[in-house]
């Protein structure tokens, strides 16, 4: 690499006032030279002030852009970005997120010393509030119990040939090559175009000196909502597209679909009740093992009484979107749409 390459930077964003002026001021402090970057933030159509905000940023910085997505979904907002692009490598950013310095300029190294076709880096998560319940809960998703070996969330030593990344530094071939973001996914959106990204027989690396900081949901109302969501588009998609999640999101719904099945059969069947409680005493179980292990690393007792609460939420949450996703997906075409 004789010089280095223009970049192209998307940040979807809708209503995002509290957010974006952290995550813009992080990029913007990045050491990699303006003269080779754009920002492009694409907004949703937000209406709490996100747009006064991202619009003084275009309006003070010549290098940031404003576009507009009518259709508010996320990868309705990166298509709009990637076509408005004038980047030979294209980073897709989240507004919940803050970025180390060296973050693009690491991006760019690894994307080409490795030949890669996406590079991407460990997302350290932290919490939104400062308080026990948002504390913990960015704990359980970064811990390999909560989210499984989801390596981008809980670490890895040196670089990794992985399935997906989060956001993601792309060479501009690679939309070229396979295609857009599918809009028909209002989540998932990014597994399902790794997932076609290494089909096409690309690569994708995970550097854990790439660093983002991702601000996770503090409050118990949104964090069960989201969980449910994630689960139920890790299983709705098959509708759309054949897309193969590796076996961590499907635990879940195996596991909540197995407590429905054997507690109500167990009114019936004593064998399934037995089963029902062998199945919660070991899920109890190991949910408190790893509360103590981590009430003893925080040196805070009360994370062996919070935790179990996050991890049962996180679970079971998921679990029941993917059940309600299977059973959407099941319905009639005409049933099932919206």
């Amino acid at each position: 690499m004789n010089e280095l390459p223009f970049v192209s930077i998307i940040i979807p964003c809708r209503n995002e006032k509290r957010f974006i002026s952290k995550c813009l001021d992080s990029i913007i402090a990045q050491d990699y030279p303006k003269d080779k970057l754009e920002i492009l933030i694409v907004d949703g159509m937000s209406d709490d002030g996100t747009r006064q905000i991202v619009n003084s940023y275009a309006k003070n910085y010549p290098f940031v852009r404003v576009l507009d997505n009518p259709r508010r979904i996320t990868p309705c907002a990166f298509n709009i970005g990637i076509r408005d692009s004038k980047g030979d490598a294209i980073i897709l950013m989240g507004s919940h997120s803050t970025y180390k310095s060296d973050y693009i300029s690491k991006c760019i190294k690894y994307l080409f010393e490795y030949s890669a076709d996406n590079v991407g880096g460990a997302m350290v998560t932290l919490p939104r509030n400062d308080t026990i319940f948002g504390k913990a809960i960015a704990i359980a998703l970064s811990h390999r119990f909560g989210v499984g070996g989801s390596t981008f969330r809980t670490g890895c030593k040196e670089p990794k040939w992985v399935d997906t990344v989060f956001g993601g530094c792309y060479r501009r071939g690679v939309f070229e090559k396979i295609g857009l973001f599918n809009e028909k996914l209002a989540s998932s959106q990014d597994m399902e175009f790794n997932q076609r990204l290494r089909k096409a027989g690309g690569k994708i690396l995970l550097v854990p000196e790439i660093v983002s900081y991702y601000y996770a949901r503090s409050d118990m109302a949104s964090f069960c909502r989201n969980n449910f969501r994630n689960g139920f588009w890790a299983v709705y998609p098959l509708k759309f597209v054949k897309l193969h999640f590796s076996l961590r999101h499907y635990v879940p719904l195996i596991f909540v679909a197995s407590l429905i099945v054997t507690g109500i059969s167990g009114i019936f069947v004593p064998f399934f009740g037995w089963l029902f409680f062998l199945i919660t005493t070991l899920y109890l179980l190991t949910v408190f093992y790893f509360s103590v292990k981590i009430a003893e690393r925080e040196r805070n007792l009360w994370y062996l009484f919070v935790m179990p609460v996050i991890f049962a939420n996180l679970h079971i949450g998921y679990g029941l979107g993917s059940i309600c996703g299977a059973i959407k997906l099941l319905l009639p075409a005409k049933e099932a749409s919206n």
